[in-house]
């Protein structure tokens, strides 16, 4: 299977106007599994030809952070889903060895990686925020970024950004 993509068509909804429709999706985790939600349904909403932005927040920063994009783990500590418990999810080579079963797991299924996800969404016309706070909090400059984000700005910009669209925190 490989993963969808394809500019938004009229075709794409037969009998439904996504014209006016928008989306804003809020990115507050970095970790490999924690951030495909939002990859994923942003891509989905412009696959649709819904207006898509997306703000990265704390953690999601790491998403569009050019040295930690492609270095993004596994967490099973404290993960009230996890497959292990915490005893065993804290054990040293642990969250190593569960990113390599993600990545093997996103590999099987095609799936880009974050750093190729974003680029996909970006040139579907996506709009990429990171937040200022964040940025702040994190002492990191434009120049960490991948180019792909469009500006740095604060949670009052991207609702003023965003007028009518759902917005969904992941």
């Amino acid at each position: 299977m490989s993963f969808p993509f394809s500019p938004p068509s009229a075709a794409a909804t037969p009998g439904a106007s996504t014209a006016s429709r928008k989306i804003a999706l809020i990115c507050a985790k970095g970790g490999l599994d924690e951030c495909f939600p939002v990859l994923i349904m942003a891509n989905a909403a412009r696959m649709t030809g819904i207006e898509c932005s997306v703000f990265f927040t704390f953690y999601g920063l790491e998403v569009t952070t050019e040295s930690r994009v492609d270095h993004l783990h596994v967490n099973f500590v404290g993960n009230p889903m996890s497959p292990m418990p915490n005893m065993v999810a804290g054990l040293p080579g642990m969250e190593a060895l569960g990113t390599s079963f993600m990545q093997r797991k996103m590999d099987e299924l095609d799936l880009p990686r974050p750093r190729e996800m974003i680029t996909m969404l970006s040139d579907s016309g996506c709009e990429l925020y990171a937040c200022e706070l964040a940025m702040k909090m994190f002492e990191r400059t434009a120049d960490d970024l991948l180019p792909e984000v469009q500006d740095i700005i604060t949670a009052t910009d991207f609702f003023e950004k965003t007028p009518g669209a759902d917005i969904i925190f992941v």
